[in-house]
């Protein structure tokens, strides 16, 4: 039988299937080249972990405990409606090492065959672009990109290795410069890629990215699944890990889901939050 959620927001009480609940958001329809629709998705125990740092490498993963058929299903569905994914060196390198699986295709297996057919039925191409956004440059490219012919940008900051620059470069690759500093910017970003003509972009990211797409203004929706688990931990990352964002951090709830069928015997909440034009950080 397919699962079933309760819709607790705008319309309490509704039960409806779980697949097909974010395809009916209609992103599709959304963004321009002009103003990408910029889109997120995060997971988060109730006290606000989605990842956990290991004491003695300091490197961070996602713990099994968030992890949930239920939320894989709506994230890919989201993924089916971008015209390109971002991403970073970080998860490439971890992909490259068995940390993590390959997650830049969609409905090429299993349960998830559906959500590729959506995708080409809406008049989309078989798999969306990748943009890598990485300032050291040290990453390796997965083959399945070129197997699925996916294009593939590159974007770093001026403190970038120029070795490493010219390598991708001759390798084929062009590589654009969007930040000063340690940080590729979102709104340099977001605004190179709508030029390219893309026009939704999910960010297939960490908190990093979040928060300069936040800051400068350019992020249209967060969504959020939120288990119902306390999960503690010292070290730990969380949504945003930077200053205070003030007013730039507001949000307004645009739906609310409640699953109470979510494996490892705890519900969840599937969290839809628009974030209202506009809106400059004062701390900057």
């Amino acid at each position: 039988m397919a699962p079933q959620i309760l819709e607790l927001y705008p319309n309490p009480g509704a039960e409806r299937p779980l697949n097909g609940t974010y395809f009916e958001h209609r992103l599709i329809e959304l963004g321009t080249r002009h103003k990408p629709f910029v889109y997120a998705n995060f997971v988060s125990s109730l006290d606000g972990r989605i990842a956990v740092v290991e004491p003695y490498t300091g490197e961070s993963h996602v713990l099994d405990d968030l992890r949930t058929a239920h939320d894989w299903r709506l994230v890919q569905e989201l993924q089916a409606q971008a015209t390109c994914l971002v991403t970073h060196g970080g998860y490439l390198r971890d992909l490259a090492a068995g940390k993590l699986g390959d997650i830049l295709q969609i409905g090429t297996s299993g349960k998830g065959r559906d959500i590729g057919q959506w995708r080409r039925t809406h008049g989309l191409g078989p798999q969306p672009a990748v943009a890598v956004a990485s300032t050291s440059l040290d990453f390796p490219l997965p083959a399945s990109l070129a197997a699925h012919a996916q294009p593939v940008h590159i974007f770093t900051s001026d403190a970038a290795p120029p070795h490493r620059i010219r390598g991708w470069e001759d390798r084929g690759y062009a590589v654009h410069l969007a930040g000063s500093g340690e940080t590729v910017e979102g709104r340099a970003l977001v605004t190179a890629l709508g030029r390219m003509g893309y026009e939704r972009l999910y960010l297939l990211t960490g908190p990093k990215m979040l928060e300069t797409t936040l800051r400068d203004g350019v992020l249209s929706r967060l969504y959020l699944t939120m288990t119902h688990q306390v999960l503690g931990g010292r070290e730990f990352h969380t949504l945003v890990n930077g200053p205070a964002l003030g007013e730039t951090g507001r949000m307004r709830l645009r739906s609310l889901y409640y699953d109470p069928n979510a494996p490892k015997d705890a519900g969840q909440w599937f969290c839809c939050f628009d974030i209202p034009e506009g809106r400059l950080c004062r701390s900057r």
